[in-house]
């Protein structure tokens, strides 16, 4: 019999979104609903069992982890791809890695609810019905206004197809994007320093890389227009905490949605939770019952592929 952690079960449904009878007598099953930050309570928990199941990249899984654990056979991951997993060391202890399906466009949503939220600033003005109040802000208009993108892949390309249907004028950058798929997108190719400085959103949908960690600092919130916002719904480490907390708090831009943060959960007093013209949501772009239907079918399949010696889902 192998045991199998499923870590970083938030809400405590992992077991609700797939048929996991199929690996009894096979598997035993352990959840945990609470996250461990501190590595070594981690190796702790983790040491008796053969199977390990990451949900995202929630906990990372560096070398140190890896080689700390004696009887880790298999690691299954959500998604495609999990950037704190460090593969090699995977396959330099004879660790298997795996993935699952997945979907992009809930992440798209999560983009332009978290704009629609700031352009119009519903929290605010839910909170005043709430509180037996009434309106007191002005909304802004999405109509006629520049929307930045940071990127033009799968999910970039679909907050691009929205920002088109209001209206907006898009404008696109990131390294290697080329006029040709922007003009599939209505979109116009322009420069980095353009894209900041143009833009009156600007979202990032780029892949967590060398190339892309602190893509986002400093000089580029000081080159916005103050009344422009910056949504990140991709990865935390792509913007630089400390700059953008401070184009929030000192006015740089109008303020920041986000999504995805350097340190999940976001630690108690950090700024982003405590700054008024910062919408932070709990990194829930890919949470709903679509996905985690798919994540976990998946993880049962792939574990139970293992077990039969057949292949597995690789990640890229």
């Amino acid at each position: 019999m192998k045991r199998a952690a499923v870590l970083d079960d938030y809400q405590g449904v992992a077991l609700d979104f797939a048929d996991w009878s199929v690996l009894a007598g096979r598997v035993e099953v352990t959840t945990y609903a609470d996250h461990l930050d501190d590595q070594a309570a981690l190796i702790e928990r983790l040491t008796p069992f053969e199977i390990v199941v990451a949900m995202r990249e929630r906990t990372p899984f560096p070398r140190e982890v890896i080689a700390a654990l004696p009887n880790l056979e298999l690691l299954v991951t959500t998604g495609g791809r999990n950037a704190v997993i460090d593969e090699q060391a995977c396959a330099d202890l004879g660790v298997a890695v795996c993935g699952t399906g997945g979907e992009a466009q809930t992440t798209a949503e999560l983009t332009w609810a978290l704009i629609l939220a700031a352009t119009r600033h519903l929290p605010t003005e839910i909170a005043n019905v709430a509180d037996g109040g009434w309106m007191t802000t002005i909304g802004g208009d999405l109509y006629r206004s520049t929307l930045g993108l940071c990127g033009l892949g799968r999910i970039g390309a679909r907050v691009a197809r929205v920002g088109a249907a209001f209206g907006m004028e898009i404008i696109a950058w990131s390294q290697n994007l080329t006029a040709d798929r922007c003009a599939r997108y209505d979109a116009t190719l322009v420069s980095k320093d353009e894209l900041f400085a143009r833009a009156d959103y600007l979202s990032i949908h780029q892949v967590l890389s060398e190339r892309t960690l602190g893509l986002v600092g400093e000089a580029e919130l000081r080159s916005m227009k103050p009344t422009a916002w910056l949504v990140n719904t991709s990865r935390g480490p792509i913007c630089e905490e400390t700059a953008l907390a401070r184009a929030c708090e000192q006015g740089w831009i109008a303020g920041a949605a986000l999504d995805a943060y350097a340190v999940e959960p976001l630690p108690a007093g950090h700024a982003f939770r405590r700054l008024p013209n910062v919408l932070a949501s709990p990194h829930i772009g890919y949470v709903t019952e679509r996905v985690y239907r798919i994540f976990h079918h998946d993880i049962v399949e792939d574990i139970a592929a293992w077990l039969d010696g057949t292949p597995v889902r690789v990640i890229v």
